[in-house]
């Protein structure tokens, strides 16, 4: 251009495109001088994600990269830089100059585990619940002994122990009494008769037959009410007390009555205080063959020869219906045990 030519001028678009580009040159020729040259204190050129300040003193901000100047953006239209920026070499720090150090982590998340950590399976849930127990019961203790020194404990068991037998026949003076007294006299056999009040009353000569012939007596209450474990204090007394006084009083004088068996076996703390307040023992079994249902002959004395162990003491029954079944077993029975070599006793007292 001529000396003297006149400077031409340029138009506002022209001049906002051409300062994009100077900056540019700006920002490299910066650059360039930094690599060259270093800063006069010795400091590094700044990195991403390095602080290289020193103490006190806040970190720069890093300029412009020349690759980012040059290479154009849609909002810098122009063209790259002729002349392309050279990488930036980091200058090496004088002695005693701090070293650069990595910024502290954030601390992670608690808001859930980190993405790593295994996952637990929920527990396992069986389909079933587990059998649960059946609750634990403390054995409640038999009352004291009466103030006559009689046991209020139930008792399952002769009298001598050993390879003894004690027979009891329940609910008479019946029809069925009288064969079973021909039978056990005929086998020189002694048991017992735990009879109904009532039934003893309807009945005097049998009951005293029984005590002659060396047969032993007890109280089944005045008449068999059950579930004798749910009758009132009063009414046990009652039952207990009176049918011993029917008993002795049909069998005469010197008639002993010794134990009381409650109906149904239905004793309560309750009630073996009572009897044995009036001087009987409470008398249970160990052999029930279930005569009273009339099983079958072949089932009473199958389930006496299965249950009966030396000591034991067998409940049957001569009264409170047909025991045709039992006098038919009966026969059976009297010949096996003698044959097993059992010797026939009383109850414990």
């Amino acid at each position: 251009m001529p000396e003297h030519a006149t400077p031409q001028r340029l138009s506002p678009p022209a001049r906002r495109r051409r300062r994009p580009l100077l900056a540019g040159c700006v920002a490299v020729a910066a650059a360039l001088g930094l690599a060259a040259c270093g800063t006069a204190n010795g400091a590094l050129q700044p990195q991403p994600g390095v602080t290289a300040s020193g103490p006190g003193t806040p970190a720069p901000s890093a300029p412009p990269t020349a690759a980012a100047s040059s290479a154009g953006t849609p909002s810098s239209p122009g063209p790259a830089a002729s002349t392309p920026a050279a990488p930036a070499t980091p200058a090496t720090p004088k002695p005693g100059t701090p070293k650069p150090t990595a910024p502290n982590p954030p601390p992670p998340s608690t808001s859930r585990p980190p993405t790593h950590a295994p996952t637990q399976p929920p527990p396992h849930t069986p389909d079933t619940p587990p059998a649960t127990r059946p609750p634990t019961t403390t054995p409640v203790p038999p009352p004291p002994p009466s103030s006559d020194g009689v046991p209020t404990s139930v008792v399952r068991s002769t009298a001598s122990g050993g390879r003894t037998v004690a027979l009891t026949f329940d609910d008479g003076p019946g029809p069925a009494t009288g064969q079973v007294l021909d039978l056990l006299a005929q086998y020189g056999v002694k048991a017992t008769f735990c009879q109904v009040g009532r039934q003893a009353a309807a009945n005097p000569a049998m009951v005293r037959r029984i005590v002659a012939a060396g047969h032993r007596l007890c109280d089944h209450s005045v008449d068999h009410p059950q579930p004798f474990a749910a009758l009132p204090h009063d009414r046990a007394v009652s039952e207990i007390s009176r049918a011993k006084d029917m008993i002795v009083q049909a069998g005469g004088p010197g008639t002993r009555v010794s134990w009381f068996r409650a109906p149904g076996g239905g004793f309560t703390a309750d009630n073996q205080r009572i009897a044995a307040d009036l001087g009987l023992r409470p008398l249970g079994w160990s052999v029930d063959p279930r005569d009273w249902a009339r099983p079958g002959v072949a089932s009473i004395v199958s389930t006496v020869q299965g249950q009966l162990r030396p000591g034991g003491v067998v409940l049957m029954h001569d009264g409170g219906g047909d025991r045709s079944q039992t006098v038919a077993a009966l026969k059976q029975l009297l010949p096996w045990l003698v044959a097993q070599g059992y010797h026939f006793d009383f109850p414990a007292g």
